[in-house]
């Protein structure tokens, strides 16, 4: 049965890209991206809806999240699952090729988180028919990439050096972390494939710069070219790290250090005051504390549950116990009294 799917294109296109979403999702969440990826609608943009159930969408094979707080869940990737979603996907690239007189060998294949892998599983697939010519991979991850095989499908690195792949990355992303889209990227720059890798500041998402590099990339695609690019260096850990809910247990509360958390907001003026005292103590600290930052514009459930009323409220936690909070903006060695640190001059 084919899967249920949507086109957007005008008739003129002569290509054909394919665009997988993600898990939860269905096929209009990339449909809105198409005016920004193909805005001279030089492709029929086919978006599939995902066969498997996935409240509040739908998905292209099931998932177990019984991993840990903030780590991917223990994707299916090795069950038969991901076998029958390739073969329907390739089907339906067969069945949009026939219908608008493309090429197959000139389609392109991407997607979002899952999608994404499932694009580029189906790309490198050993097939006795012409692979797609680009993929677009999304907040992807693709477990059992480095061998020669997913599960039963087997991975055709020779071909795989004729096929440019776009991967594009979150470096706060709390559901695939930026560390597995890198080594996506390493994996495939290692077997010879032309990559070009980015990382942007965002979450388990697209961003309007990602989808401007994705358009300029696309063009180069149609345009004959197999673009690479060296993969950049790793951008610098930040003093205050981020934290969100997603992975509040494993940065937090699991944490084997104390860790100070920075309860703040944008808007709020001590608490600008105050963030180069914190960042201060981060640098002084290291490896003796960990220090985070939450904003409760964003995270609301975490200012509730640890009764956070008035900011800048900076609190202690060790062994997953909020011990100590300091309220307001205070000078470094005042405020590491109130947390009962040990003061340094």
């Amino acid at each position: 049965m084919s899967l249920i799917h949507t086109v957007i294109g005008p008739p003129t296109a002569e290509r054909v890209l394919v665009l997988l979403h993600g898990y939860g999702a269905d096929e209009r969440d990339l449909g809105a991206l198409v005016p920004y990826l193909d805005p001279e609608g030089r492709f029929h943009v086919v978006l599939p809806r995902g066969p498997v159930a996935a409240p509040p969408g739908f998905a292209w094979y099931e998932v177990s999240f019984g991993g840990p707080p903030g780590e991917p869940g223990q994707d299916a990737p090795l069950r038969p699952r991901l076998t029958e979603a390739v073969a329907e996907v390739d089907a339906l690239l067969d069945q949009a090729c026939k219908e608008f007189n493309a090429e197959r060998a000139a389609a392109v294949v991407g997607g979002f988180s899952q999608g994404g892998g499932l694009a580029l599983t189906l790309a490198l697939a050993r097939q006795d028919k012409p692979h797609p010519a680009a993929v677009l991979a999304m907040s992807t991850m693709v477990p059992g990439l480095d061998g020669d095989a997913i599960g039963d499908i087997e991975i055709d690195w020779d071909a795989a050096r004729d096929i440019p792949t776009l991967v594009e990355h979150g470096t706060e992303d709390p559901m695939v972390p930026v560390e597995q889209g890198r080594a996506l990227a390493e994996t495939l720059i290692a077997r010879g494939v032309p990559v070009t890798y980015h990382e942007y500041p965002m979450g388990h998402q697209v961003a309007m710069e990602s989808l401007q590099d994705a358009h300029e990339w696309l063009l180069r695609i149609q345009a004959g070219e197999k673009p690479s690019a060296p993969l950049p260096e790793r951008a610098p850990e930040p003093l205050v790290k981020p934290v969100t809910t997603s992975v509040w247990d494993r940065e937090v509360l699991a944490s084997e250090l104390p860790v100070i958390v920075d309860f703040w907001a944008p808007w709020c003026q001590p608490c600008r005051m105050v963030s180069p005292v914190v960042e201060q103590i981060a640098a002084m600290r290291q490896g003796s504390y960990k220090v985070v930052k939450v904003n409760i514009d964003e995270e609301p459930a975490l200012a509730q549950t640890y009764g956070v009323q008035s900011i800048p409220m900076i609190g202690l936690f060790r062994n997953g116990k909020l011990e100590r909070a300091a309220l307001g903006a205070k000078p470094r060695q005042q405020l590491e009294a109130e947390l009962g640190m040990l003061v340094i001059p």
